[in-house]
């Protein structure tokens, strides 16, 4: 569970929450039906239209990314990849598969398997990189979802607050009962905006860190394997590895 998305999350509401009611608003009046299904059911609609169908039904998994994430243990990997480098040079490269457990990362059975195999430097390399764009395609889709959903949302408030002005000034006769609607009217533009800064544009901020991270950690594996596969001495990787860790990290190895 990431501790920032659900405190940061919990904070900006409160936020909004708090100088609401010390203005002395009522949360009663916020909480209206009609303007957060417009708003909410809209935007995921519109963006529905600009994207896919498939990318929607993801929508629990993107959530999960979003608030669970997945931690990557630089230092770890770093050792594991130097402990096959020993291994590759003490026991030759064909003798390698022995070593490789199920646990470890897919791309790096993948790419170790490769080395084995005997695949060039070159297309390994290739393989690699197109394994890292086809993951960065798929992240991608959940990120543009999100961002969509946050450009819209505003628009569709907008929207909904502009029909409950015309049904207001079209049907309240009485002048003390027309100030109370048109202020439900603007319901749906505190919705639309809210949503979209508190929440939609935050999801695709968190999924695009959460991207940025895993690509470092399939790139530090790439750079890796590729040194493996040329030959370079265990203590040459491991100082080539570090370059990915924060210096601080890095001066504890």
């Amino acid at each position: 569970m990431d501790i920032a998305t659900i405190l940061g999350l919990a904070i900006t509401v409160s936020a909004v929450v708090t100088s609401f009611w010390m203005e002395g608003g009522s949360p009663g009046t916020v909480l209206l039906v009609a303007p957060m299904i417009l708003v909410i059911g809209g935007a995921f609609g519109v963006a529905v239209v600009g994207g896919s169908f498939n990318t929607a039904l993801r929508l629990p998994v993107y959530l999960k990314i979003a608030i669970r994430g997945r931690r990557f243990d630089s230092v770890a990997t770093i050792d594991r990849i130097v402990y096959v480098a020993e291994m590759s040079r003490r026991e030759g490269v064909l003798k390698l598969e022995k070593e490789l457990g199920p646990y470890d990362e897919p791309l790096f059975l993948k790419a170790m398997h490769l080395v084995i195999d005997g695949v060039g430097a070159i297309t390994l390399q290739e393989i690699l990189e197109t394994e890292i764009h086809c993951i960065t395609l798929r992240h991608q889709r959940g990120i543009d979802f999100f961002n969509r959903v946050g450009g819209f949302s505003p628009t569709l408030g907008i929207l909904g607050t502009v029909l409950a002005l015309v049904h207001t000034l079209s049907s309240v006769t009485e002048p003390d009962r027309m100030a109370a609607s048109i202020a439900s009217a603007f319901i749906a533009t505190l919705w639309g905006v809210g949503m979209a800064n508190m929440v939609y544009l935050p999801i695709a901020d968190k999924l695009k860190m959460r991207h940025e991270e895993e690509v470092a950690h399939l790139e530090l594996i790439t750079e890796g394997v590729l040194a493996i596969q040329s030959g370079e001495t265990p203590r040459v990787i491991r100082r080539r590895l570090q370059a990915f860790l924060p210096p601080s990290i890095r001066d504890m190895e």
